[in-house]
């Protein structure tokens, strides 16, 4: 079917090719079967297969209602209910792959994964099909399987060969789209949520991904620490002994670099949904070649320190250091799929503990945590905001269930009216609930005492209501008012009417060849809002005239030198180069004849460099041990007389992220729009933050007057991963200042 062993040197397939595989392979097993579950985002087939014994295969639905039953102990009638479910049910578990698209591995793993269980005999595996029902994801991302394998088969002996595609590899959100599984934002994230998480409430959840090539060969769990607080204590017990149990069956196989307890935390829910839905997440991580093609990487090129573990020495956590040497596809494949049918037989050994442990913690979350909040409260609004409405269509598709007061509630001095939202947390998945909608405190790590912080693996806040503009109150005791019966949350359709009609402004959105993942999140914010815009590529910029078609240009977040240098010369024209010395002069000019030009976050460090505007970035060389703030929510001021702030409260957030803090040079040619607090202590409001004197009272949005036009620079990401609706006025506001 594919015309090559998968893991062959440079050989990929393309999604439809493998669909077809797929197909097949279900037509010629009795153990599975095909399912089309939806659409992508450009519109490519997204599937799954339901992996098992054919009797298994043919009572899916019989099983898919006993697992429900522990899902949810509020659905077991009778405790003979759950007894059956225990005594008969089977370990659920859900392998994806190949979400990011550069990993290529994960695009034949799964190929070689599902023909093993449906061809193989052995004892081994007949127990796997007998005590679990596999629902395997091919891929996450299946539009980025044919980006990638085409851009590597465009490339293939030229000097690009290996190189990451020079667009995003999920049409919005490249990398980020494992980042979404608590926003939701995306449709492939809905669909998997939607049809399998929800459905049939895996007890295990295998994520599939590649790391860096000059660390370990193979990351499992256990994670680094932090654990959120709200995971069940159960669940993170399970991760740490799957996690070993999968290294130790693989070094008993003869493979070594493989590394536990590294790397990788388990802090942010935005990759680990199934954590706040009573199953554990394993995340495995293999080491990548040049996308299909292999590489060398001798001993001494090895990292000397990697996060736990030092990739050149034996330790406890890294029991057999790799070699070095040569490094292939067929390597990637072989640990991914031999990880993978370990942990499938761990789930079929012990399917009796993995259900017991499931039931155990939903039946913790329905009783309720102590010390947690009774329920959160969220004030009904006189118009539901769209912020509030995406807040309550999150937590229903997080199967959190949301009530609406019957009476006025009071709550510490604070008075909210009937019909507002009630989530209270005695209910299956209230930690999902209770994570994203409290502050985080992220505790302060240190490479040493007293040193540079131990940076997160990603983000450390997730408040929503934060985010979204939003108030949920938390009341620590019962609420003595009725409560409704769990109800449906509103819906709106999101759009800003002053981007309808001809006179709209005219909005150029630079795409650069690196592909920023916030160009990928601008462009989703505008299409969902129906903002319209044009894509500008490095040409267009830099042939310059940029007044005579566009009002506004903006700049989404981007390093400096990716923006004035793009992607290396070893790319085909017309690829490489950057805006350059020409793309310069052309926004400078766009401004001086009377356009407005906007920077997102780092961008507006590029535009200050290159335009030598009159403002200073105070974080300009400042060390992580001096200032660090990595993906925090901090206190944002607003003049409300500006026209970028107009229909703003004076307080807001600023989601902040590696972002600059302005001192006012010229306050003749600078206004400052928003600026974080004067006292250090009221800077940060979710996440972490080292020595935050550093911005406070610092401009955080400034505009800069600039010959007829002017540069708006935001020191923030006022439109972050789709989720920072509280400030989308701030930005859509800056499009509204020149007219046609």
């Amino acid at each position: 079917m594919l015309g090559f062993d998968p893991g062959e040197d440079r050989r990929l397939a393309d999604w439809p090719t493998l669909v077809r595989y797929y197909q097949a392979l279900a037509k010629a097993s009795d153990r599975v079967r095909f399912h089309e579950l939806g659409r992508t985002t450009l519109g490519a087939p997204f599937i799954a297969l339901a992996i098992s014994s054919p009797q298994n295969l043919r009572l899916l639905d019989r099983y898919r209602e006993l697992n429900a039953k522990l899902a949810d102990p509020r659905a077991a009638k009778r405790p003979q209910d759950v007894e059956e479910a225990l005594r008969t049910g089977k370990t659920i578990v859900l392998i994806t792959s190949g979400i990011h698209s550069n990993e290529v591995g994960g695009h034949l793993t799964p190929a070689v994964l599902a023909y093993r269980l449906a061809s193989d005999t052995g004892a081994a595996t007949r127990a796997i099909l007998d005590n679990v029902i596999l629902w395997l994801v091919p891929s996450l991302n299946p539009d980025g399987v044919t980006i990638v394998a085409h851009w590597y088969g465009r490339t293939l002996g030229t000097p690009a060969e290996g190189s990451d595609p020079p667009e995003l590899y999920h049409a919005y959100v490249g990398h980020d789209n494992n980042r979404d599984w608590y926003a939701f934002t995306q449709v492939e994230t809905q669909i998997v949520v939607d049809s399998i998480h929800n459905v049939w409430h895996p007890q295990i959840v295998h994520d599939i991904h590649q790391q860096d090539s000059d660390g370990s060969r193979l990351f499992l769990p256990p994670y680094l620490d932090p654990i959120e607080p709200n995971v069940d204590p159960l669940l993170v017990d399970g991760v740490n002994a799957l996690g070993t149990a999968m290294a130790w069956e693989l070094a008993g196989e003869g493979k070594t670099g493989i590394a536990v307890n590294a790397i990788y935390d388990a802090w942010t829910p935005a990759r680990a949904y199934q954590h706040y839905h009573g199953g554990v997440r394993i995340l495995s991580e293999a080491a990548s070649a040049n996308l299909a093609s292999p590489i060398e990487v001798p001993f001494e090129q090895l990292a000397t320190r990697a996060r736990g573990f030092n990739p050149r020495e034996r330790s406890w956590n890294f029991s057999h250091p790799w070699p070095g040497g040569r490094w292939t596809l067929r390597d990637i494949v072989s640990y991914q799929t031999d990880g993978a049918y370990a942990l499938l037989q761990n789930a079929a050994r012990y399917r009796d503990r993995w259900l017991a442990n499931f039931f155990a913690v939903e039946m913790r979350a329905v009783r309720g945590w102590r010390g947690w909040p009774y329920a959160y409260v969220i004030p009904r609004q006189h118009q539901d905001s769209i912020g509030l409405v995406t807040l309550l269509g999150i937590l229903r598709r997080g199967q959190v269930e949301v009530r609406t007061a019957l009476h006025p509630i009071a709550l510490g001095g604070q008075r909210f009216p009937a019909g507002s939202y009630v989530v209270v947390l005695r209910q299956p998945y209230a930690a999902f609930a209770k994570t994203l909608l409290e502050p985080q405190r992220y505790p302060d790590l240190r490479l040493y005492p007293g040193g540079p912080p131990l940076p997160p693996y990603d983000v450390t806040a997730h408040t929503l209501p934060l985010l979204m503009g939003v108030t949920a109150v938390p009341a620590h005791d019962s609420l003595r008012i009725g409560l409704s019966s769990p109800v449906e949350p509103p819906t709106a359709s999101p759009s800003d009417p002053r981007f309808a009609g001809p006179d709209a402004p005219r909005v150029g959105l630079y795409r650069s060849y690196a592909a920023p993942i916030d160009e990928g999140w601008t462009r989703w914010v505008f299409d969902t809002w129906k903002v319209p815009y044009t894509s500008l590529v490095d040409s267009v910029v830099r042939a310059g005239k940029l007044r005579a078609a566009w009002d506004v240009v903006v700049l989404p977040d981007q390093s400096p030198h990716e923006l004035l240098d793009g992607v290396p010369h070893e790319y085909p024209a017309p690829y490489p180069g950057g805006l350059g010395e020409d793309g310069v002069k052309a926004l400078r000019q766009f401004a001086q004849d009377g356009g407005t030009l906007v920077a997102l976050n780092d961008a507006s460090r590029f535009v200050v460099q290159q335009l030598l505007l009159p403002v200073r970035n105070v974080l300009e060389g400042v060390a992580d041990d001096e200032f660090y703030a990595p993906g925090s929510i901090f206190r944002l001021e607003l003049d409300p007389s500006d026209p970028i702030a107009r229909g703003m409260p004076s307080q807001s957030i600023a989601w902040y992220e590696s972002g600059p803090a302005f001192e006012v040079l010229d306050s003749s040619a600078v206004r400052v729009v928003g600026r974080y607090p004067t006292e250090p202590d009221r800077v940060l409001l979710s996440g972490w933050a080292l020595h935050p004197d550093r911005v406070a009272g610092r401009a955080a949005l400034v505009e800069v007057k600039l010959g007829q036009g002017r540069v708006v620079l935001f020191g923030f990401r006022p439109q972050y991963r789709g989720q920072s609706i509280a400030t989308y006025p701030l930005l859509f506001n800056s499009l509204q200042l020149t007219t046609k």
